[in-house]
């Protein structure tokens, strides 16, 4: 589940080129940041990126259960290629989805990294950098239920949704009686469990589920025509921070790493 451009930040974007082009005892990429330049970009606090993931969402941000616990997953390693273009720390604050956008409001996070998919109503309310990935979304059913073969036949089956995220909105388009959640994880529960007919979610969470936690018993039943784009979120006085944000995903695109960050999760490149 807006980009905010504001006129005045041209100044400001010359300002923080200038000032990341200047000596530095350490080398920096193009889109790098010192300390200054790193000022500019109105971070909660200056030099570190504070970050909003749920850490409950894999295989884009997770805690890793081989033993260290440690938070990783595509998007937290994606992010975290980001800053180190950028020359600044990481700071993760794990929220749950249906509170991550009040906390971005609220100041709390510079950033959301969590899967959020472009749309209408999010662009007009928040910047959202380059999109780092593109995946269709598909409805999910139970592997013996063939009464469901396109979005259409959603009409009057029941599906859980997250209520706030943008596949609530095309279930409720599609007529589902919509069943809310906190997140995939109790989505697919309640499906295989029987209480829902359906989920709609995007096909890489599916996928890594199946081969995570496969055979599941259940299966893609349609697909969207148009595949959703997700990218990092932020509030509309960001301009210059998502414009380095920008940057830095060109020279990881570049370079390879977002192309190996996406075939360690998912066998391809998926950020394209």
């Amino acid at each position: 589940m807006s980009r905010r451009f504001i006129a005045v930040t041209a100044l400001v974007l010359t300002a923080a080129a200038l000032t990341a082009c200047s000596g530095s005892s350490a080398p920096q990429s193009s889109s790098g940041s010192d300390s200054s330049a790193s000022s500019d970009f109105g971070l909660v606090s200056d030099g570190t990126l504070t970050v909003a993931t749920e850490g409950t969402y894999r295989p884009f941000s997770f805690h890793d259960d081989g033993g260290s616990g440690e938070l990783t997953g595509f998007d937290v390693e994606i992010i975290q290629a980001v800053a180190d273009k950028l020359d600044l720390e990481v700071k993760f604050e794990e929220t749950q989805w249906d509170a991550i956008f009040a906390g971005l409001d609220a100041g709390r996070f510079d950033v959301i990294a969590n899967q959020v998919t472009i749309n209408d109503e999010r662009e007009a309310a928040y910047l959202f950098s380059a999109p780092y990935t593109v995946s269709p979304g598909v409805i999910v059913v139970a592997d013996d239920d063939d009464s469901i073969t396109s979005f259409a036949d959603l009409d009057g089956k029941t599906t859980a949704q997250s209520l706030t995220s943008n596949w609530n909105d095309l279930a409720v388009e599609s007529g589902a009686k919509v069943q809310g959640v906190e997140g995939w994880a109790q989505a697919v529960t309640l499906l295989r469990q029987g209480r829902v007919d359906a989920t709609i979610n995007d096909k890489l969470t599916f996928l890594d589920y199946e081969k995570t936690d496969g055979p599941t018993g259940l299966k893609i039943a349609a697909e969207t025509e148009d595949a959703g784009k997700q990218a990092f979120v932020f509030t509309k006085d960001k301009q210059s921070l998502v414009d380095a944000v920008d940057g830095a995903l060109d020279e990881l695109r570049a370079d390879g790493t977002l192309a190996e960050i996406s075939k360690k999760y998912f066998g391809a490149d998926v950020t394209e």
